[in-house]
């Protein structure tokens, strides 16, 4: 019992930490001389950035983005301290419902995130505010991330809910 309890703590902090990377990370698209994120856009040749601001044609699909990318990690970091205090609080043989829904609420925003940034990732490059040209790029790995954090996030949701409080 105390390995599955492992398992689960291990797999819930791997979902925070795939969160955070993909949240924070400049590499959601990817160019030869170029990173970009949902907060900036870097030349990796000369090593400036630029702040993705209100300036930008595409800039209320960002923020959606980025709201939607923040709360996700609030949700996972909540559904974690939740199932700590569950853990002590439940009696034996109830599930852990309340922690179950925190996690499946943070795997629906990082869901909502990386969905609006596939569906509008051409108009947000095609922007003429950047600097240099960055529609001939590709998906970043943090946006690799983002996905696969929203499949821990979902596979940890529905395992605290199936999950009950043995002795």
């Amino acid at each position: 019992m105390l390995i599955l309890l492992a398992f689960i703590i291990v797999f819930h902090i791997t979902s925070a930490a795939l969160l955070f990377i993909s949240t924070i990370d400049n590499a959601w698209w990817v160019g030869d001389n170029f990173s970009t994120d949902v907060w900036r856009m870097c030349a990796t040749n000369t090593s400036t950035c630029v702040a993705i601001t209100d300036q930008f044609r595409e800039y209320q699909s960002i923020q959606a983005v980025q709201a939607a990318m923040i709360l996700s990690t609030i949700f996972c970091c909540v559904a974690f301290l939740v199932f700590i205090l569950q853990l002590f609080r439940l009696k034996q043989g109830e599930r852990f419902v309340l922690t179950s829904i925190i996690q499946l609420l943070s795997c629906l925003c990082v869901m909502i995130a990386a969905s609006i940034y596939t569906d509008r990732h051409e108009e947000l490059h095609q922007s003429h505010e950047y600097s240099m040209e960055v529609s001939q790029g590709q998906y970043g790995y943090s946006f690799v991330l983002a996905w696969i954090a929203f499949a821990f996030t979902l596979i940890s949701g529905v395992m605290y809910l199936v999950l009950r409080k043995r002795k």
